[in-house]
């Protein structure tokens, strides 16, 4: 087993006990909640008469039924009201802080705990959503967990839980123009698979993830998941500590970032560690990745041809036929070409301020093409706000996107935001298997925000690094 990783330093200094079944009870340093897995877990204490235990370490936010068009109350879907007005009365009772759409501060969950600074550098971090990885870019140990453990966290504020491999995924070189964070990402779930990860736990290492900002590093972590494994972490560093001076926690109080730091340096992975496994991939052999199928691993470069499904792993040739049949795609061709119908930026893998930004810069100066319907939905209020003081929603809004208001939106469908029928989606978020996205019939193409933007443009899968220059008025 691993030595001197981060995780097993953030493992230990957490874990209270082993228990007779074999699995560690660990102390759980921050716990998110939102209005889907948590209503369950809050009867359930009603039915004992239990309390929260931590309330002042739990924070709660409405992410995946809130409109992003009218978020006027009552919400015009009654099934959304009844679960806002649950978790409003659950964290009201409890005492528990909570980011709704009156404060500024809501978003989605795995947007907003970074960004107010309670997402923190060697926590224990849990909530009832599988993205939480996503908080691991922080070097924290960051899960996702079902309604029953909820309850225990509630009750407890610890988890009891297996300790996994780790996996170092080391990725060197620099990435080329157009060519970004959900790449890697992307790349990984490819050649690992989709079940690679079972057992295990990635830590992301290497100059290419050393060289990425926070929003990336959280978009590489944030599909940890996708690739299989229980949770995926960066080590903290100078890029960390930056973001970490600039939160709201720590512009509260200063003297506690000095007070932290030595244990945020003391946690990271030894440079004699022991690893599981170690895997290798040259970050400058990568061009922009999309998926020709159903699920997250079935992606190729925007220039390579999709796969025989003869061609593939005997165990993998049969839910290829069945993708390529639903996605209506053929071996040999590749997904420069393939007709979108919708186009979607937003979900807690891309939706920080830097993916608009880099997607507005592809879209100023051009017009969303008349087949396409495009919508921005920032991941959180303070994303949104910034994004409008920066101008970057005019610049959306006059290329011809719809802006929204922040959310999950069509990453999942739990709102209004759906596919209809079998369109075709360009999509920035995480997953992409049948009915994801609201539409049984419907299809997802997974790729990073640049190309979502190239392809509104020309209403196609489309390399963005092939785009003509724009043209001065």
């Amino acid at each position: 087993m691993s030595q001197g990783t981060l995780y097993d330093k953030v493992w230990d200094r957490h874990k209270v006990t082993t228990l007779p079944n074999g699995q560690d009870q660990l102390f759980v340093g921050l716990h998110l909640i939102h209005e889907v897995t948590s209503p369950q877990a809050f009867g359930m204490l009603r039915e004992r008469d239990i309390e929260v235990a931590r309330p002042d370490l739990t924070h709660a936010t409405v992410d995946h039924i809130v409109p992003t068009s009218d978020q006027s109350r009552p919400y015009s879907d009654d099934a959304a009201e009844e679960m806002m007005s649950e978790l409003e009365e659950n964290v009201r009772e409890a005492g528990i802080e909570f980011s709704d759409p009156t404060t500024g501060d809501q978003g989605i969950v795995h947007v907003i705990g970074p960004e107010q600074g309670i997402t923190q550098p060697g926590k224990t971090i849990v909530c009832g959503d599988s993205h939480t990885s996503t908080h691991g870019a922080f070097g924290a140990l960051a899960f996702g967990i079902g309604t029953s453990q909820i309850r225990d966290v509630l009750a407890t504020q610890c988890i009891a839980m297996e300790k996994q491999k780790v996996r170092k995924i080391q990725v060197d070189g620099e990435l080329g123009p157009g060519v970004e964070a959900k790449d890697i990402i992307l790349e990984i779930i490819r050649r690992l698979g989709t079940d690679g990860g079972v057992g295990y736990v990635y830590e992301y290492a290497g100059e290419a993830i050393e060289n990425l900002d926070m929003e990336g590093r959280m978009s590489i972590c944030n599909m940890s998941i996708e690739g299989g494994a229980r949770a995926g972490y960066v080590n903290p560093d100078e890029t960390t500590y930056e973001w970490m001076k600039e939160t709201d926690y720590f512009q509260e109080n200063p003297e506690k970032f000095d007070e932290l730091k030595p244990y945020w340096e003391s946690i990271r992975s030894d440079a004699d560690a022991e690893y599981d496994d170690v895997v290798h991939i040259d970050a400058s052999e990568l061009e922009p990745v999309v998926t020709w199928g159903t699920t997250p691993g079935q992606g190729i470069g925007i220039s390579e041809p999709i796969p025989a499904p003869e061609d593939l792993p005997e165990d993998k040739q049969e839910t290829a036929r069945r993708a390529q049949e639903h996605m209506r795609v053929e071996p040999g061709e590749t997904m420069a070409g393939y007709d979108i119908d919708i186009v979607f930026l937003g979900s807690c893998t891309n939706a920080r301020l830097p993916d608009l930004r880099r997607a507005a810069s592809i879209v100023e100066g051009r017009q969303v093409d008349d087949s396409v319907r495009a919508m921005v939905v920032p991941g959180s209020q303070r994303v949104q706000r910034a994004a409008e003081e920066e101008g970057l929603a005019d610049v959306f809004r006059e290329a011809g996107f719809e802006w929204r208001n922040a959310g999950c939106s069509m990453c999942l469908g739990m709102n209004e935001d759906q596919l209809e029928g079998d369109e075709a989606s360009a999509s920035s978020s995480n997953r992409n298997f049948v009915g994801r996205q609201g539409s049984k019939d419907g299809r997802t193409v997974l790729m990073n925000p640049q190309m979502v933007a190239a392809a509104a443009i020309t209403g196609e899968v489309t390399d963005v690094r092939e785009l003509p220059e724009v043209t001065p008025a």
